[in-house]
């Protein structure tokens, strides 16, 4: 369980880098990709499982591929 909560937070950790490179706010991100702020909030923070679906959305508004997102996994 603590490798699983480890995952999450490395994937919250490089979502963030991507979207602060973009200039871009955690409002600004789920309007892009049509979730919730608080949602990409917690991805971010390591407390949220995410879909695939959402994640292949943040990838492309972030401008990367989704295995930039999970390299360090």
């Amino acid at each position: 369980m603590a490798r699983l909560r480890q995952n999450l937070k490395t994937l919250g950790d490089t979502i963030r880098k991507y979207r602060d490179q973009a200039g871009m706010s955690q409002e600004k991100l789920a309007e892009k990709v049509d979730l919730h702020p608080v949602y990409i909030g917690k991805i971010e923070r390591g407390e949220q499982w995410v879909s695939l679906h959402a994640l292949l959305r943040i990838a492309k508004a972030l401008g990367v591929r989704i295995r930039d997102l999970v390299d360090e996994l």
